[in-house]
């Protein structure tokens, strides 16, 4: 029982010294989110979803009211 105890204090007084992102955080999820937005630009400029996304909105605004 001593050693939950122990676990639980040790848990909590480590959450506040670590309370957000360094500076090589901030670095790595900015590249990443910048290759994800090339990969996606790459995915909906290609010619199959290019086609797909008129396909799909041509039928949308062709819909009769």
């Amino acid at each position: 029982m001593r050693i939950i105890g122990f676990l639980v204090r040790v848990a909590a007084k480590g959450r506040g010294r670590d309370a957000g992102m360094s500076t090589s955080e901030y670095a790595m999820g900015t590249i990443a989110a910048c290759a994800f937005a090339a990969v996606l630009y790459k995915v909906v400029t290609s010619d199959v979803v290019s086609t797909a996304l008129q396909s799909t909105i041509g039928k949308a605004l062709d819909v009769p009211f």
